[in-house]
């Protein structure tokens, strides 16, 4: 079993419940609501790809070219944000610690996957809001026709990284805890 697939199961629980308490309708309904689920995600992944970053540095040789926060700011500015709007946007507190390269490929596995995700949520964007990958949708499209080599270059770092048991378990136990942060992040009661 590839560690992808590992992670897939380890996470399936955690990913369906966090698809059901996401009201992607009413997130996609209106620029608005857009634009503030963008937010929630820019200061998910300013968290994340900060956290993660040290120790995948020569790991991930394309680490860089995954990071989310230039397309977020590119779609956060085309919907009116300022630069000086997104800089000061709250980050996600309780992304797991990752002591070593095994915990940062398990958070940013949840991210990576998302990334997949969006590609099915951008023909809603496009109908509903008129955004295009060029045009606020930039996030959602990641990666663009390249999104399937992406998924599986990272899946093979991701092999190459946790070739062992104990690094597996300890990438899935970070993608759990990504996906915990990620669902209190999203969908927290503002009460």
């Amino acid at each position: 079993m590839s560690t992808i697939a590992g992670l897939r199961a380890a996470t399936w629980a955690l990913h369906q419940r966090l698809e059901k308490r996401l009201d992607v309708k009413a997130r996609f309904s209106s620029c608005s609501a857009y634009r503030a689920h963008l937010e929630h995600m820019w200061g998910f992944c300013a968290a994340l790809e900060t956290n993660v970053a040290a120790s995948l540095q020569g790991v991930l040789a394309d680490f860089d070219s995954r990071r989310k926060l230039p397309l977020l700011s590119r779609d956060l500015l085309v919907l009116g944000s300022s630069a000086a709007a997104i800089d000061a946007l709250p980050l996600c507190p309780g992304i797991p610690r990752c002591e070593d390269a095994a915990e940062s490929f398990g958070c940013l596995y949840v991210i990576e996957g998302a990334t997949l995700g969006g590609r099915t949520l951008l023909p809603m964007v496009q109908s509903r809001l008129g955004m295009t990958a060029e045009h606020g949708a930039s996030f959602l499209a990641s990666y663009g026709d390249d999104v399937g080599s992406m998924w599986r270059a990272f899946g093979a770092a991701l092999d190459a990284c946790c070739s062992d048991q104990q690094h597996r378990d300890r990438a899935a136990a970070a993608a759990a805890a990504t996906f915990g942060s990620l669902d209190r992040w999203l969908c927290a009661d503002p009460s």
